[in-house]
């Protein structure tokens, strides 16, 4: 702390930056590799209903959702020997979390009922201790630094190397899965190696979960330090809860964050049904994610340079036209290869201008919450705007298994009733069309940068900024 009660931190390294980078491009090659092949794997390789397995991962979710608060509490209220509240969760859960990615891929031959529920264990756990590592990751932006500048860089780092997880989990996923026998040269499954090669593609996974914990532990520090003399004092649910909710900005930033990851979620869940059905090959799902991906990596570089034109309100506007834009001519032409690569590429584009808004938004929203109440709650913010992110993945996911399961979606059959396809198409068009349009709307009333210029006012009247 400084003579005028800001504190002097050191501007952040390259080192530390890539410690985010580098756990954001590890969770998002296993994050890809489940978003891709998690539900086709329950419905085609362990040959689950399609309406059961999407009740599998939609209790899982909400479960996530559940015990995201109430580890971000937890969070709030305890100290670790090192004073640090946060990082070493990374360490002490990596490999609980690997080894649970490797059993979400697991196929235990058992009867179809216990199938079923020893699916819903091991997602259960997997959340859980996805949370636990989540925390560390989506604590530190605010915790590592209280620059703006140095917050908006690691969160453009945090976008580079989930852009590149991604796009290694989307491209590289389906060589490992032909590699070790799940799927034929098409990208077709192979019925009698698929469940050794789906498992044998997991033990990686699980590996790199590993690495990507280990690496953001050791190149990572906290350094903001609360302001709050009594900041050892316990809080109660109901006070955290409160301080959450009185800040105006945190609710609306968290309908914000809804509504990205429904729009990102319908894509990552249906476009390997839109491949294997539409197109005539799961593997044309690899080139349509190649797409997304490599728009979401370039447009990585431009964050920045968009944000300080335009301001953070007019650079959110624009990545949701981007989304509403991009699937006008695949609403008209569902079956158009060119429409569904603008579609994924737009919505790649925008993901990226999005993630890095949001998670800007929230760095600014741990300070907006402390100066309003006295405490930071880093821990409780990430975990409740997970919260939010998670129950849009329910949603979601429940939406397509439901749509899916309506329209008659059958696995076994080689091509799909009418009214699946055109279950597919909508969710991969004018629905999320539906969701940008209310991003908007929230947009709207989110005014991170009125608030912060308010709270800077209030401390350069109390004499506490330079």
């Amino acid at each position: 702390m400084n003579e005028t009660g800001v504190q002097a931190i050191p501007r952040t390294r390259f080192s530390e930056k890539f410690g985010f980078f580098t756990f954001s491009t590890a969770s998002n090659v296993v994050y890809q590799f489940k978003s891709i092949y998690y539900l086709f794997f329950l419905t085609n390789v362990m040959m689950l209903d399609v309406r059961i397995a999407g009740l599998i991962l939609t209790i899982g979710t909400i479960w996530d959702a559940i015990n995201d608060p109430l580890i971000g509490f937890w969070a709030v209220n305890h100290k670790f020997k090192n004073g640090e509240r946060v990082r070493p969760l990374a360490i002490w859960f990596a490999v609980p979390w690997a080894i649970t990615v490797v059993l979400l891929f697991t196929n235990f031959g058992l009867s179809n009922k216990l199938s079923i529920a020893l699916a819903l264990v091991i997602y259960l756990l997997f959340e859980l201790f996805n949370t636990f590592v989540g925390i560390p990751y989506n604590s530190m932006g605010s915790l590592a630094t209280n620059l703006d500048a140095d917050r908006r860089s690691i969160n453009v780092f945090r976008n580079l190397g989930g852009a590149l997880g991604a796009g290694i989990g989307a491209v590289a996923c389906l060589p490992l899965l032909k590699a070790f026998g799940a799927l034929d040269a098409k990208g077709n499954l192979i019925d009698s190696m698929s469940s050794r090669g789906f498992l044998l593609a997991a033990c990686v996974m699980g590996a790199v979960c590993i690495i990507g914990c280990v690496v953001h532990f050791f190149t990572t520090k906290e350094r903001v330090k609360a302001l709050a003399e009594d900041d050892d004092e316990k809080l109660s649910a109901k006070t955290v809860f409160t301080m959450l909710f009185k800040c105006k900005s945190w609710v609306l930033n968290m309908l914000y964050i809804i509504c990205y990851g429904v729009i990102n979620l319908l894509l990552m869940s249906c476009i390997t049904y839109y491949a294997t059905y539409i197109i005539g090959s799961t593997a044309a799902a690899t080139a349509i994610q190649a797409a997304y991906l490599a728009a979401a990596l370039g447009s990585s570089f431009l964050v920045s340079a968009i944000d300080r034109a335009l301001g953070r309100k007019k650079t959110m506007l624009l990545a949701a036209a981007i989304f509403i834009l991009g699937k006008i001519w695949f609403v008209i032409n569902p079956f158009s290869l060119g429409a569904i690569y603008v579609n994924a590429i737009t919505v790649g584009i925008a993901i990226t201008i999005t993630f890095v808004m949001f998670n800007t938004n929230r760095n600014n929203i741990v300070d907006i919450i402390e100066w309003q109440s006295g405490r930071r709650l880093d821990s409780m913010v990430s975990t409740a705007d997970n919260l939010a992110s998670k129950l849009a993945v329910a949603g979601a996911t429940q939406l397509v298994a439901v749509a899916l399961s309506v329209n008659g979606f059958n696995a076994k059959l080689p091509q799909q009733p009418v009214g699946a396809i055109n279950a597919i198409n909508a969710i991969l068009g004018w629905v999320p069309m539906v969701v940008a349009a209310l991003m908007m709307i929230v947009i709207f009333f989110l005014n991170i940068e009125d608030d912060t210029k308010k709270m800077l006012a209030e401390k350069a009247e109390q004499g506490l900024l330079n």
